[in-house]
């Protein structure tokens, strides 16, 4: 299986002289449908990781590929095009932009990407919209949402040019604990739904331990890599039960 992404030897450093390091020689990868979360400690280097996925920054030294392209190979705008047909984002803050309604809000990548939209379009994010419960407020304007709802939007705008792969650094990190473990819940059943890959970076624990994969970090290293599954099945055949 081809993977989504795939990092070899990964570094990151900053500073000049005295450098400080990021990422220290880590190999990843994500393989087509993967629900995976990042976990560690502030300064492990999670964010680091996320950017250079996201091609939203540059390694030190070690490259990846993501959906087999090298991103070394690349100038700005190549990455720009890159991040534009494979990849979406969410993060902690929504960044939904106040004039605009909900559905130009989740319309603006393709907006974005191809200079405007077609009837297709819009009846692809129309139908997110309805999965995601917001069909009532497609008219509506992020300040009259709750910030469970403005995260709603902001998880339908990442999936609206169909991207391979969605990023999202503390999505649930802004809301409280009920609104949090629902747009957990939503994101686990959209990467069921539409086979897109997440890759999330939480501090939470308690929902980390949700995702079918977990890759904890420490001090620039990858320091632990498995599949929840494997530690559920595991425990099942420790206690007898199953």
């Amino acid at each position: 299986m081809n993977a989504i992404v795939e990092a070899i030897e990964l570094s990151k450093s900053y500073g000049d002289g005295v450098k400080t390091w990021a990422l220290r020689g880590v190999d990843f990868r994500i393989d087509p449908g993967e629900f995976l979360a990042i976990v560690g400690a502030s300064g492990s280097g999670k964010s680091t990781l996320l950017n250079l996925v996201g091609a939203l920054d540059k390694p030190s030294s070690g490259r990846i590929c993501i959906d087999g392209t090298d991103t070394s190979t690349l100038d700005d705008a190549g990455l720009a095009a890159l991040r534009g047909d494979t990849i979406g984002f969410v993060f902690q803050f929504h960044y939904l932009l106040a004039e605009f309604t909900v559905l130009e809000n989740a319309l603006m990548p393709l907006w974005i990407r191809k200079r405007g939209t077609v009837s297709e379009d819009t009846r692809w994010v129309k139908a997110l919209l309805e999965r995601v419960g917001l069909s009532d407020r497609l008219s509506s304007r992020p300040g009259q949402l709750s910030g469970g709802q403005q995260q709603r939007v902001a998880i339908v705008r990442a999936l609206a040019n169909r991207p391979k792969l969605i990023l999202a650094d503390e999505p649930t990190g802004n809301l409280d604990s009920q609104n949090g473990a629902l747009v957990f819940e939503l994101l686990t059943e959209l990467n069921l739904e539409f086979g897109t890959a997440f890759m999330l970076v939480t501090h939470d624990d308690r929902l980390a331990q949700k995702a079918q994969r977990i890759v904890a970090m420490g001090d620039g290293h990858i320091v632990a890599d498995y599949r929840v599954e494997s530690v559920e099945q595991e425990a099942a055949v420790v206690t007898g039960v199953g």
